[in-house]
Order: C-alpha cells, then sequence, then structure tokens
C-alpha cells in the first residue's frame, strides 16, 4: 500500500517543467489515499505551490541554499536525500530529464535504494506497482514489479498524460534551509547554449532535419513549418556531424529521446540510431525522395518527394488552414 510519494519538481529559467506535472500524475496513479510531496530545490516562487497543488501535491518542500541556485550534481543529490530520509517515503519519482538522468543514481545509491529508469507507463496491477520502460532502443517494452519496501522510478517526459485534480486545497507550504557540505563542485560561470522556439525535450510536435537538408540554410523551410505549427525544430546526428546545424537539436540515441504526439521526419533516412530516439513517437510522418529508406518501415504516413517541395506545400497548407 502505497501511502507517501516523495516527487521532485523540476524548472527551467524559474517555470515548472511539463513533465513535472506527469510525474504528480504518475504520483497520484499510485498514491492510495495518502500524501504527495512536491520538492522544489533552490530559489523558486511561492506560487508554484498553488500550481503543484492544481495537479495533485499536498504538500510542497521548498529547498534552499545559495549554493542550490545553479545545478550541481552534489548540491541536488545531498539537498533531495535529505529531504527522503526526513519524509521516508513509499515511493521517489523523478522526471528522466539531463537533470534527472545525471543524479537520481547518485540519489538512488546513497539512500540505498534500487532505481528503475526512463519509465513510459505506471500502473498498479494484481496489488502490484508495474513500471513500463523501453530496452533494446526501444525495439521491446520491459514490465518490471519492485518487491522492495522502497521505490525510486525516473518518468521519461510525453508519456503520462497529465490532469489538474477536481478538486484541490492549497498546498501545504514547508521551507527548508540546508546546510550542506561535502560538496565538491563550484560553479564560477554558467555560459547557457539556448535554441529558438519551443524547447526540443518537451514539445508536442517535432520537425526534424537529417543529412538530406543539405546545408544549414536547408533547416530554413523546416524552420518555417515549425513555427507555423508550434513545432521544436531537431536533428538527426547526420546532419549535426555535418554541421547543418548545432548538437543541440541531437535526437537520437546519443541524443535526446523524444516522444511528441507528432514527429515530421525531414530528409532523415532512419538509422537504427537516430530510431532510438524517436520510435515512439505517437505518430510519425516521412518525408523523403528514397522510397526504400528505413524512416518508411516506422513511419505511420510517409511522403516521397524532395523535401524543399514537400515542406513549403505543408507549410502554406497549414497557413491556409488556419486562417480558414
Amino acid at each position: 500500500m502505497v501511502r507517501h510519494v516523495v516527487v521532485f519538481a523540476e524548472t527551467k529559467q524559474g517555470s515548472l517543467r511539463n513533465v513535472s506535472f506527469e510525474v504528480l500524475e504518475a504520483a497520484k496513479r499510485l498514491n492510495d489515499g495518502g500524501l504527495i510531496t512536491a520538492v522544489l530545490i533552490g530559489t523558486q516562487e511561492q506560487s508554484q505551490a498553488d500550481l503543484l497543488a492544481e495537479y495533485g501535491a499536498h504538500e510542497v518542500v521548498f529547498v534552499e541554499n545559495k549554493q542550490l541556485d545553479t545545478y550541481t550534481t552534489d548540491a541536488y543529490t545531498q539537498a533531495f536525500t535529505s529531504i527522503i530520509h526526513e519524509k521516508n517515503p513509499d515511493v521517489i519519482l523523478m522526471p528522466h530529464t539531463a537533470m534527472g538522468k545525471d543524479f537520481a543514481p547518485r540519489a538512488a545509491a546513497r539512500i540505498g535504494c534500487g532505481l528503475i529508469t526512463d519509465c513510459t507507463n505506471v500502473e498498479i496491477s494484481d496489488g502490484n506497482i508495474v513500471f513500463t520502460r523501453p530496452i533494446y532502443a526501444g525495439k521491446a517494452f520491459q514490465r518490471r514489479v519492485v518487491v522492495r519496501d522502497q521505490i525510486f522510478a525516473t518518468i521519461r517526459p510525453n508519456n503520462i498524460p497529465c490532469s489538474k485534480v477536481d478538486h484541490h486545497e492549497s498546498a501545504k507550504k514547508i521551507q527548508k534551509v540546508l546546510n550542506l557540505d561535502e560538496i565538491r563542485t563550484t560553479v564560477r560561470e554558467v555560459i547557457q547554449k539556448t535554441t529558438d522556439g519551443v524547447d526540443l525535450s518537451e514539445a508536442k510536435i517535432i520537425v526534424a532535419g537529417g543529412r538530406g537538408v543539405k546545408s544549414a540554410e536547408g533547416f530554413g523551410p523546416l524552420k518555417d513549418l515549425a513555427q507555423v505549427i508550434g513545432a521544436a525544430v531537431g536533428a538527426s546526428r547526420g546532419a549535426c556531424d555535418a554541421e547543418y546545424c548545432d548538437y543541440a537539436l541531437q535526437i537520437g540515441q546519443t541524443g535526446k529521446v523524444v516522444t511528441p504526439d507528432l514527429y515530421i521526419a525531414c530528409g532523415i533516412s532512419g538509422a537504427i540510431q537516430h530510431l532510438a530516439g524517436m520510435s515512439n513517437s505517437k505518430m510519425i510522418v516521412a518525408i523523403n525522395k528514397d522510397p526504400e529508406a528505413p524512416i518508411f518501415d516506422v513511419a505511420d504516413y510517409g511522403i516521397v518527394g524532395d523535401l524543399f517541395e514537400v515542406v513549403p506545400l505543408l507549410t502554406e497548407q497549414f497557413k491556409q488552414a488556419m486562417t480558414d
């Protein structure tokens, strides 16, 4: 019986990430009338507690220390595990993001708990908590049951639909000012490379380009389409290696793993390394001149044609549809 779930609520540039609400949704599925605690680390807005309450949090813990204002593995691990030790929850859930992938294993090791990573679904079956996660680069799915008392898992973004609770009260706000020790890392300067438009890791629609875009300028039509439909722009490793775009846009086994509602692959052949990062998209549209391209094997819809002809036509059709 799950009576207490602790959730790490991740923020980016002062705003709660959508995956934090998805993790709360997973907590609601498991919680049996007990307590859901959301943990915010670093200086955060008090109003975020009310937003977390709308999605199911009963209490929000604000963990503060000047060393937590900039992310470091050591500081966040120590801060989060201190709350886990204090609360002693049945289940601990975190987003499977760059931050989560970095310090979740260290936090699990520190509390002596196993860790299930990259879960795409959480459910209770026959009285057991069952986690579903992809294996073999998304070719198969594994269902895992934890038999130990304490459960620690990370949730992949864009897989668990989140919803607000019908009736909620204001979350209890708890301030924690921690004295951190064993901090071996000091951040002196942060140089952050940002991309325009929608965050790739949480985008519902992605327009991605491969070597078929032929140049950096070849991403122009893709960006135009993305702007019209509110999508993020991504790329295959081949396009990044060819210096058509920055590696921050890379999707694949060695890049970002995404699960959007719609993935439009333009000039991407469909190498297995790329498929590992996007094959679980809910709908895939492939545009490629080669009718034998492997990308068509996973695509729901395929367009055999030159992307420089097809993409502008799509852009115009979407524009027209939105103005009608």
